[in-house]
């Protein structure tokens, strides 16, 4: 069976400058890409990424207005 969201992104507000968390949850677990717009996003001192199971998180550090 295909994997499927369960759980899909929620809109986050936040200020500049602060951090967000984005989650989401599958119907079972897979890897998750995280891209922004055609770029994918790489674990780095801004984004952090965690899977636990069928979750998957992403967390931007340091928000900035091209981060939405």
């Amino acid at each position: 069976l295909p994997v499927l969201f369960k759980e899909e992104l929620k809109d986050e507000e936040a200020q500049e400058g602060a951090s967000a968390t984005l989650r989401c949850e599958l119907t079972k677990g897979a890897p998750v890409q995280w891209k922004i717009g055609p770029k994918v996003l790489k674990a780095s001192d801004k984004y952090e990424m965690r899977q636990s199971g069928s979750t998957a998180e992403l967390v931007i550090r340091d928000l900035e207005v091209k981060d939405s």
